[in-house]
Protein backbone atom coordinates (compact mmCIF):
# COMPACT_ATOMS: atom_id res chain seq x y z
CA UNK A 1 0.00 0.00 0.00
CA UNK A 2 0.91 3.53 -0.94
CA UNK A 3 3.16 4.73 2.67
CA UNK A 4 1.52 8.09 2.17
CA UNK A 5 -1.57 6.94 2.04
CA UNK A 6 -0.73 5.39 5.49
CA UNK A 7 0.63 8.13 6.35
CA UNK A 8 -3.02 9.79 5.81
CA UNK A 9 -4.40 7.05 7.40
CA UNK A 10 -2.40 7.53 10.89
CA UNK A 11 -2.68 11.44 10.88
CA UNK A 12 -6.37 11.12 10.36
CA UNK A 13 -6.75 8.72 12.97
CA UNK A 14 -5.19 11.33 15.37
CA UNK A 15 -7.26 14.17 14.26
CA UNK A 16 -10.23 11.74 15.48
CA UNK A 17 -8.74 10.48 18.81
CA UNK A 18 -6.83 13.26 20.22
CA UNK A 19 -10.02 15.74 20.95
CA UNK A 20 -12.03 12.38 22.49
CA UNK A 21 -8.70 11.47 24.76
CA UNK A 22 -8.36 15.22 25.67
CA UNK A 23 -12.43 15.43 26.43
CA UNK A 24 -11.92 11.79 28.60
CA UNK A 25 -8.81 13.06 30.39
CA UNK A 26 -10.87 16.46 31.60
CA UNK A 27 -13.91 14.87 32.33
CA UNK A 28 -11.68 12.46 34.58
CA UNK A 29 -9.60 14.91 35.98
CA UNK A 30 -12.74 16.31 36.91
CA UNK A 31 -14.29 13.68 38.77
CA UNK A 32 -11.14 13.13 40.52
CA UNK A 33 -10.78 16.68 42.04
CA UNK A 34 -14.57 16.69 42.99
CA UNK A 35 -13.38 13.37 44.82
CA UNK A 36 -10.30 14.28 46.60
CA UNK A 37 -12.06 17.14 48.02
CA UNK A 38 -15.57 15.77 49.32
CA UNK A 39 -14.50 11.84 49.96
CA UNK A 40 -12.04 12.70 52.45
CA UNK A 41 -15.02 13.70 54.89
CA UNK A 42 -17.39 10.60 53.86
CA UNK A 43 -14.54 8.49 54.33
CA UNK A 44 -12.15 9.92 57.29
CA UNK A 45 -8.94 7.63 58.09
CA UNK A 46 -9.00 6.07 54.66
CA UNK A 47 -6.24 7.12 52.07
CA UNK A 48 -7.72 7.89 48.63
CA UNK A 49 -7.08 4.40 46.83
CA UNK A 50 -9.37 2.91 49.30
CA UNK A 51 -12.04 5.55 48.33
CA UNK A 52 -15.52 3.97 47.24
CA UNK A 53 -18.27 5.27 44.77
CA UNK A 54 -15.47 6.48 43.04
CA UNK A 55 -17.01 9.82 40.79
CA UNK A 56 -19.74 10.11 44.00
CA UNK A 57 -18.00 13.62 44.50
CA UNK A 58 -19.05 14.72 41.23
CA UNK A 59 -22.64 13.78 41.71
CA UNK A 60 -22.68 15.31 44.80
CA UNK A 61 -21.43 18.83 43.07
CA UNK A 62 -24.19 18.20 40.17
CA UNK A 63 -26.91 17.62 42.97
CA UNK A 64 -25.59 20.69 44.93
CA UNK A 65 -26.23 22.76 41.88
CA UNK A 66 -29.36 21.91 40.68
CA UNK A 67 -30.55 22.21 43.71
CA UNK A 68 -29.36 25.94 43.96
CA UNK A 69 -30.71 26.06 40.48
CA UNK A 70 -33.80 25.42 41.62
CA UNK A 71 -33.94 27.51 44.95
CA UNK A 72 -32.39 30.40 42.72
CA UNK A 73 -36.06 30.57 40.04
CA UNK A 74 -38.24 30.51 43.80
CA UNK A 75 -39.14 32.95 46.27
CA UNK A 76 -36.35 31.65 48.98
CA UNK A 77 -33.42 33.32 46.41
CA UNK A 78 -34.76 36.61 46.91
CA UNK A 79 -34.05 36.80 50.42
CA UNK A 80 -30.71 34.74 50.11
CA UNK A 81 -29.49 37.36 47.27
CA UNK A 82 -30.04 40.18 49.25
CA UNK A 83 -28.04 38.59 52.49
CA UNK A 84 -25.56 37.99 50.23
CA UNK A 85 -25.68 41.34 48.45
CA UNK A 86 -25.41 43.44 51.74
CA UNK A 87 -22.31 40.92 52.95
CA UNK A 88 -20.43 42.34 49.31
CA UNK A 89 -21.05 45.54 50.31
CA UNK A 90 -18.65 45.20 52.76
CA UNK A 91 -16.51 44.19 50.26
CA UNK A 92 -16.25 46.24 47.40
CA UNK A 93 -13.84 44.85 45.05
CA UNK A 94 -15.22 41.34 45.55
CA UNK A 95 -18.60 42.76 45.26
CA UNK A 96 -17.32 43.92 41.74
CA UNK A 97 -15.77 40.85 40.57
CA UNK A 98 -18.92 38.69 41.92
CA UNK A 99 -21.26 40.66 40.17
CA UNK A 100 -19.07 40.58 36.74
CA UNK A 101 -18.65 36.65 36.58
CA UNK A 102 -22.36 36.19 37.50
CA UNK A 103 -23.47 39.02 34.81
CA UNK A 104 -20.81 36.76 32.45
CA UNK A 105 -22.58 33.86 33.31
CA UNK A 106 -26.11 34.70 32.83
CA UNK A 107 -25.58 36.22 29.34
CA UNK A 108 -24.11 32.77 27.85
CA UNK A 109 -26.76 30.22 29.87
CA UNK A 110 -29.51 32.92 31.82
CA UNK A 111 -32.17 34.06 31.63
CA UNK A 112 -30.99 37.21 29.75
CA UNK A 113 -28.64 35.84 27.17
CA UNK A 114 -26.41 38.44 25.32
CA UNK A 115 -24.95 36.45 23.38
CA UNK A 116 -27.53 36.14 20.84
CA UNK A 117 -26.93 38.43 18.01
CA UNK A 118 -24.06 37.75 16.30
CA UNK A 119 -22.59 40.73 13.77
CA UNK A 120 -19.62 41.46 11.13
CA UNK A 121 -18.13 44.94 11.99
CA UNK A 122 -16.60 46.93 9.70
CA UNK A 123 -13.56 48.50 11.89
CA UNK A 124 -13.19 51.57 9.65
CA UNK A 125 -14.71 53.15 6.51
CA UNK A 126 -11.16 53.41 4.81
CA UNK A 127 -10.46 49.54 5.43
CA UNK A 128 -12.03 46.31 4.39
CA UNK A 129 -11.17 44.71 8.14
CA UNK A 130 -14.23 43.56 9.91
CA UNK A 131 -14.48 41.54 12.60
CA UNK A 132 -17.44 39.24 14.09
CA UNK A 133 -18.98 39.74 17.32
CA UNK A 134 -21.75 40.06 19.31
CA UNK A 135 -24.16 42.90 20.09
CA UNK A 136 -24.70 43.03 23.73
CA UNK A 137 -26.14 46.55 24.17
CA UNK A 138 -28.68 48.08 21.23
CA UNK A 139 -29.53 51.04 24.00
CA UNK A 140 -26.47 52.97 25.38
CA UNK A 141 -28.68 55.55 27.35
CA UNK A 142 -26.90 54.07 30.55
CA UNK A 143 -23.68 55.43 29.40
CA UNK A 144 -24.95 59.37 28.31
CA UNK A 145 -26.12 60.80 25.16
CA UNK A 146 -24.87 57.93 22.64
CA UNK A 147 -27.29 57.88 19.86
CA UNK A 148 -26.63 55.71 16.51
CA UNK A 149 -24.58 53.16 17.94
CA UNK A 150 -24.01 49.94 19.90
CA UNK A 151 -21.95 47.74 22.25
CA UNK A 152 -20.12 45.07 20.56
CA UNK A 153 -18.11 42.14 22.14
CA UNK A 154 -15.33 40.57 20.39
CA UNK A 155 -13.91 37.52 21.94
CA UNK A 156 -10.66 36.28 21.68
CA UNK A 157 -9.58 32.86 20.06
CA UNK A 158 -8.62 30.41 22.16
CA UNK A 159 -9.33 32.54 25.24
CA UNK A 160 -11.82 32.99 27.50
CA UNK A 161 -12.07 36.67 27.08
CA UNK A 162 -12.60 39.13 24.60
CA UNK A 163 -13.08 43.30 23.86
CA UNK A 164 -16.13 45.33 23.98
CA UNK A 165 -16.48 47.97 21.63
CA UNK A 166 -18.46 50.83 21.30
CA UNK A 167 -19.17 50.82 17.24
CA UNK A 168 -21.82 52.52 14.44
CA UNK A 169 -24.56 51.15 13.90
CA UNK A 170 -24.35 51.68 10.23
CA UNK A 171 -20.78 49.34 10.78
CA UNK A 172 -22.79 46.37 11.34
CA UNK A 173 -24.37 43.73 9.45
CA UNK A 174 -26.40 41.15 10.97
CA UNK A 175 -24.86 37.49 10.51
CA UNK A 176 -28.00 34.98 10.68
CA UNK A 177 -26.25 32.27 11.95
CA UNK A 178 -27.05 30.10 15.00
CA UNK A 179 -25.46 32.07 18.07
CA UNK A 180 -23.02 29.05 19.23
CA UNK A 181 -21.81 27.98 16.25
CA UNK A 182 -20.52 31.73 15.33
CA UNK A 183 -18.99 31.59 19.32
CA UNK A 184 -17.28 28.44 18.30
CA UNK A 185 -16.26 30.02 15.39
CA UNK A 186 -14.37 32.72 17.15
CA UNK A 187 -13.32 30.89 19.45
CA UNK A 188 -11.34 27.97 17.53
CA UNK A 189 -9.97 30.61 15.25
CA UNK A 190 -11.84 30.26 11.85
CA UNK A 191 -11.02 26.23 12.33
CA UNK A 192 -14.61 25.32 13.21
CA UNK A 193 -16.81 24.82 10.28
CA UNK A 194 -21.00 26.15 10.94
CA UNK A 195 -23.81 24.55 10.26
CA UNK A 196 -25.71 25.55 7.00
CA UNK A 197 -28.75 27.05 7.83
CA UNK A 198 -31.86 24.74 6.75
CA UNK A 199 -33.69 26.95 3.73
CA UNK A 200 -37.35 27.15 4.52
Amino acid sequence: MDPKRLLNYFLNGLLLSVPLVVVLYVIYQLFMFMDDLILPFLNPGKEPADYNFRGFGFVILVAVLMVLGYFGNTLIAKPIQRSIDRLLDRIPLIKTLYKAIADLLSAFVGKKKRFNQPVLVKISKDSNLQKIGFITDANLSQLGDIRGQVAVYFPHSYAFSGNLFIVPIENVKQLDQNPADVMKYIVSGGVSEMEENDEE
